[in-house]
């Protein structure tokens, strides 16, 4: 069951620590620096209500200025230390994730949903790398195209899927990327009836991934866990044949520990 969101017409809803927020993730990879022009850009807010957030954000510490260039200040690291420490089980999980990476030789992953991504929260790295962007805890990539956002997505509710496919737009990675939205819902259809998800090279070419939801005792669901290959390496028998028993094995042995 998903969880009731406050709507932002309601009288509880602050729109002040949303717009705040707004701001701290309009940095990213590709905007790790930019002017007042370009927040309030991409925010989508005026000059003047982007400049009061951004100030105010630098005389907390979440941001510093250089001249005219904004940058998120290590302060905000904090944020997701808050999340990490609160969920103790992170620990046990990391301990797993390097065990399949003893056992395979590969790069292994827990990822939670967060709107239309997955955010990287642990992570097994191999030695080889896999993508063009380093794989890290907080990275974030598009749910559709990667196989733990998809196994993530195969647990919402009809509703909850309906309103994620009508609100992404499906860009075309590589020549292998869904691009269509019916044949993504088919895939996410099927991903919860077999209780795996697999991404063929739809984010980057080469990456093969295979993921599997993690549960909880109690049967709450905390994220996904994949393994993530080189296509060249590993062919999609071995994925399914000898990768996935291991994830199953491993997410059985977390959801015995994890109360």
């Amino acid at each position: 069951m998903q969880e009731e969101k406050l709507s932002e017409d309601s009288r509880d809803f602050v729109t002040a620590l949303a717009s705040g927020l707004e701001v701290i993730q309009a940095f990213d990879h590709e905007h790790p620096r930019m002017t007042l022009s370009e927040v309030a850009a991409r925010t989508g807010m005026n000059r003047a209500k982007a400049r009061r957030f951004l100030l105010t954000l630098h005389s907390l510490g979440y941001v510093r200025k250089q001249q005219r260039h904004f940058e998120l200040a290590p302060r905000v690291l904090q944020l997701g230390y808050a999340f990490l420490s609160a969920n103790n089980y992170r620990d046990v999980i990391q301990h797993y994730l390097e065990d399949i990476t003893a056992e395979t030789g590969e790069s292994s992953s827990l990822g939670v949903l967060d709107g239309n991504d997955v955010i990287y929260v642990a992570r097994s790295a191999a030695k080889h790398r896999l993508m063009a962007i380093t794989l890290s805890v907080g990275t974030r990539l598009p749910a559709a195209h990667t196989s733990m956002g998809r196994i993530l997505l195969a647990q919402l509710n009809d509703q909850a899927l309906d309103h994620f496919l009508s609100s992404i737009t499906l860009e075309p990675y590589t020549d292998k990327t869904v691009t269509d939205v019916n044949e993504l819902r088919r895939q996410i259809v099927n991903a919860q009836q077999q209780g795996y998800a697999i991404s063929d090279q739809e984010l980057d070419s080469g990456l093969r991934s295979i993921a599997v939801p993690v549960f909880d005792a109690k049967q709450h669901l905390m994220g996904a866990i994949n393994i993530s290959t080189n296509a060249a390496r590993v062919d999609l028998d071995t994925l399914v044949n000898i990768y996935l028993p291991v994830l199953q094995n491993k997410v059985a042995q977390i959801r015995s520990h994890i109360n």
